[in-house]
């Protein structure tokens, strides 16, 4: 009879029974070498969490077709099951390692000290990195490997006086009563390690208590009032100012930062003749303009929810460009957010005086909600945010773009990213209760900086026939639309489309978000007893 090395087999402890301990000891050791991998992070830099660092190196893997399927399928949940997802192959190969160990010592061992060092090398790659961003997953996988090794020794037989009632057998019995011990301290400790770390962490509820306790100075130039028209009053409509609440957010960060005003700057530099930089106290002292601005996620789907309106407090971004004086020949704006993301906007859009392009900090009335990238952003008027919308804004280069690219464009997208005239059926929804006789078919419509002009709405193989348009505070913001039908029993396929105010109809042609924005006439199917 044959036997694993290091392990003599006996009655009382089958070998499966002892590889699922093992897994057990594998998943507590990987966990509490994490979790003061975490508390160190928290010291270091959050950023630097080998969790945070490895999940925002996997979104930056992910080719543009992968990202526009899971924001297809998660929406703005697509953060929470990386994270999950990540969490169920950590846990995994942690039971694996545990199981390698007792059976193929130190093949565990290898193994869960291979993917600390994978995880310390992607973290100090990250492009905030510090010198210092490797240490947490370096210590944490040090202190999981050791305690992989102590558990699992106690899994192996060795020879000792049995205890009554601990295990039957050979004297060569595994100490189970131990090897619990030693889990279920560890996994204690663990929990105390997150715990601390989250303590330590306290610094973003510390940044969310000076953001609320902010009063921003009242705007030089304050937004039109929204016309009572505006607002339809339709329940299931969106609203047309989006609170903050339900605003969507799509960016690349796995984790809010956290940046406090007092530690925030804005450096515009490149191909300039007088780069400068500015700080929290600067902006606010600068004149600051209200403008209502509807924004829109490049992955938005035909029909989908990824956008917004909202009112939004700033300092216009042509006033910074004309300070710093570019170069000819530049034609980019390379802005950078403080987790790193990058993108490319031209300069001649952020140049136009009739476009609110805006270095923001304030949404709908309030300081901008952390998620909304807190203490400023950029709001650019049509276009895509993934080349304009950056968050946490630190850094506006002025370059080409024949010379940089934004963190989208080399994964597949468009370098240049103009909104597509687009509408959407928000009421009623397929699958509502609907009698027939007078249905409210109702949505928005945008074309952001040009403007809506018509909707139509078409039932079946009829013709198109024109909805009431609510009235807009401008060319850059979305518009509610209604139409009232005489609805027939039956099943109906019911279409919209849009016409912008210099006479383009929306595009029928389905096309999907990649590469650079969906297009198609929304269509849904309701059924009408």
């Amino acid at each position: 009879m044959t036997t694993e090395p290091g392990v003599t087999p006996h009655a009382g402890a089958p070998r499966a029974r002892t590889g699922w301990w093992a897994a057990l000891a594998g998943v507590v050791a990987a966990g509490a070498g994490l979790a003061l991998a975490e508390l160190l992070a928290a010291f270091v830099d959050p950023a630097s969490s080998p969790v945070l660092a490895g999940g925002a190196a996997v979104v930056d893997a992910v080719p543009g077709w992968l990202k526009d399927l899971a924001v297809a399928w998660f929406g703005t949940a697509d953060k929470a099951v990386l994270l999950g997802t990540m969490g169920v192959v950590l846990a995994a190969g942690a039971a694996l390692a545990g199981w390698l160990e007792l059976r193929r010592p130190p093949a565990g061992a290898v193994l869960l000290g291979a993917v600390g060092v994978l995880a310390a090398v992607v973290a100090a790659a990250r492009p905030a990195a510090g010198v210092l961003w490797a240490v947490p997953s370096l210590v944490g996988v040090g202190v999981g490997v050791l305690l992989l090794r102590r558990l699992v020794r106690e899994l192996r037989p060795r020879d000792r006086t049995p205890l009554v009632g601990l295990w039957s057998g050979s004297q060569d019995a595994p100490d189970r009563r131990t090897f619990l011990l030693l889990a279920g301290l560890t996994a204690a400790g663990a929990v105390v390690a997150l715990g601390a770390s989250r303590a330590v962490s306290a610094g973003s509820r510390a940044v969310d208590a000076v953001r609320r306790a902010i009063r921003l100075p009242a705007a030089a130039k304050a937004a039109p009032a929204v016309p009572a028209g505006a607002e339809l009053g339709i329940d299931g409509l969106d609203p047309y100012v989006t609170p903050n609440e339900s605003f969507y957010r799509i960016d690349t960060a796995l984790r809010v930062p956290q940046v406090a005003p007092d530690d925030w700057s804005l450096t515009v530099t490149g191909l300039v003749d007088e780069p400068f930089t500015i700080t929290w106290d600067d902006l606010l002292a600068l004149p600051l303009e209200e403008h209502f601005v509807t924004l829109a996620c490049v992955s938005n789907q035909v029909g989908g929810d990824l956008i917004g309106n909202a009112l939004w407090l700033g300092h216009p971004v042509r006033e910074l460009l004309a300070r710093a004086r570019p170069r000819a020949g530049a034609d980019m704006v390379l802005s950078r957010s403080t987790d790193g993301f990058t993108a490319g906007t031209p300069l001649a859009v952020l140049q136009e005086a009739d476009r609110a392009c805006l270095l923001a900090v304030g949404m709908n009335g309030e300081p901008l909600p952390a998620e909304h990238g807190f203490p400023a952003r950029l709001v650019v008027p049509g276009l895509y945010g993934y080349v304009s919308a950056t968050k946490w804004v630190t850094e506006l280069k002025v370059t080409r773009f024949a010379d940089e690219q934004g963190y989208w464009t080399p994964r597949g997208w468009s370098a240049l990213g103009p909104v597509k005239l687009s509408s959407r059926i928000d009421v009623p929804r397929p699958g509502d209760d609907l009698a027939a006789g007078r249905v409210t078919l109702a949505g928005v419509a945008w074309a952001q900086h040009t403007g809506i002009a018509g909707v139509e709405v078409r039932v079946d193989d009829g013709a198109w026939v024109a909805a009431d348009l609510a009235d807009t505070v401008g060319p850059d913001t979305w518009r509610q639309w209604r139409l009232d039908w005489d609805a027939p029993p039956g099943d109906h396929l019911v279409a919209v489309r849009a016409t912008d105010t210099d006479g383009v109809v929306q595009v029928e042609a389905l096309a999907p978000p990649a590469p650079d924005g969906a297009t198609g006439w929304h269509t849904i199917e309701l059924t009408i007893t």
